[in-house]
């Protein structure tokens, strides 16, 4: 937080003054709730509390939840009817940890999209960007490895179709399958392996949530003029940023209350809503589902994955969609080296507009195509959104940047926000 001017806690009685000194937790808290934020933050910016909420709430159930469960191959289905059925409580928290991995991942959805939109992965925020990025797969390894866990029908098949991806890379696929399956099939060494990487896991993630908010409150908040903050002083600073309490705390935590309320009617009426009916079947090895589904947060980059059904040179369709489904996360995470734009912002950026909803589409477009049988005219659908989402990065967002004429700028996060909100006049404050 050293580059930002803000104002540094002081302790003021002699036990404050004692504690700083030997753990400056107290400081530490202070400087991060009262951290200057950019005072015209919008709408946008309240999905970070949403994931913190979230992240939270995936590590509480799921502690619980681990007391009850039985990673055994004879025992796991049967162990989540028991804590559905038998466990006080039990059903009600397994819900809420399904169903709050489906509000992490439209979370995180919201987060990116914005922050893809506003320019929020620019200089100097790269390893922000690139830190958000190692936590959405630390998200989707941990996701995965949780759908297996109640080894039904979609877990297992699941488990067997993704992993086996993996034997397609070249000299070393088979070795990374057999370490991953521990043996030469999805069996019982595969789901303890699977299960105690999904309670590890979690972990991980909020470690680098810790070094996220470390990274973004040394550089200051993106803010969607892409305007910077002035530096030259803390009264300079004052004009373009309000302390992060009370008044985003306030805003963020009635968003929060909002988007609960919405999650609770899934978890007290639907909690099955999103799931699929084959995974309330005991897995069984010999009985393939007809149409073999990942979890709805999976389905744009599974669409990805099977758009490839052809081979290129001397690469097989297998082995290309493989590449092609890393290769889309890899896009994404060199974002701040792939726009070319001086403009941060896609407010002021006309042209930018249409290419990134047409993107935002076409991510809609493939989670369709990734929930459909690959028949008829959904592998070309699949094919054309792929090509347009590599396009996006590697084509489309270099041009743009060096051929784009941008819309005026405000010199100031204080004349945005005074064009927003004009300051009322003396005369007006009088009557």
């Amino acid at each position: 937080m050293s580059g930002i001017p803000h104002e540094h806690y002081t302790p003021k009685t002699g036990f404050e003054r004692w504690l700083d000194s030997r753990l400056p937790i107290v400081g530490l808290i202070y400087a991060t709730m009262t951290i200057p934020t950019p005072k015209n933050l919008n709408w946008w910016w309240i999905w970070g509390i949403v994931l913190a909420f979230c992240l939270a709430l995936q590590i509480a159930t799921g502690i619980v939840l681990v007391m009850h469960y039985t990673p055994h191959v004879e025992h796991a289905f049967a162990s989540i009817q028991h804590i559905d059925r038998d466990v006080i409580g039990g059903g009600l928290l397994h819900d809420l940890h399904a169903n709050g991995g489906s509000l992490f991942f439209f979370a995180v959805y919201l987060h990116i999209f914005r922050g893809l939109y506003y320019g929020s992965y620019k200089s100097p925020r790269e390893v922000t960007w690139i830190i958000g990025m190692l936590i959405y797969l630390c998200m989707m390894a941990t996701a995965f490895l949780g759908y297996v866990l109640p080894w039904g029908q979609m877990s297992f098949w699941g488990a067997t179709v993704i992993t086996s991806l993996f034997s397609a890379i070249p000299l070393v696929g088979e070795s990374i399958v057999e370490w991953m399956w521990g043996g030469f099939a999805v069996e019982n060494p595969t789901l303890q392996r699977f299960f105690s990487l999904h309670y590890l896991l979690p972990f991980v993630i909020a470690g680098l949530v810790m070094v996220h908010i470390w990274a973004f409150h040394t550089t200051g908040n993106s803010n969607p003029t892409g305007v910077e903050v002035r530096r030259d002083s803390l009264d300079v600073a004052k004009k373009d940023m309000v302390p992060f309490w009370p008044y985003y705390v306030i805003k963020d935590l009635y968003a929060l209350s909002l988007i609960l309320t919405i999650f609770a009617i899934f978890v007290w009426f639907m909690p099955d809503y999103l799931g699929h009916p084959d995974n309330y079947i005991e897995a069984n090895p010999l009985v393939t589902p007809a149409h073999i589904v990942p979890e709805w947060y999976f389905l744009p980059f599974y669409a990805i994955l099977r758009a490839i059904t052809f081979d290129i040179l001397f690469i097989d369709s297998k082995l290309g969609g493989v590449l092609a489904l890393f290769g889309s996360l890899v896009v994404l995470a060199l974002a701040p080296w792939l726009d070319t734009s001086r403009v941060r912002s896609g407010r002021f950026r006309p042209r930018f507009k249409w290419w990134f909803w047409l993107l935002a589409l076409d991510f809609l477009v493939l989670m369709w195509c990734g929930g459909q049988p690959a028949e008829g005219l959904v592998p070309l659908i699949s094919l054309l959104g792929t090509i347009y989402w590599f396009a996006y990065f590697l084509v489309i967002l270099p041009i743009l940047g060096l051929t784009e004429k941008p819309s005026p700028q405000p010199e100031t996060i204080e004349a945005d926000f005074d064009a927003h909100y004009p300051p009322k006049s003396a005369a007006t404050t009088a009557e």
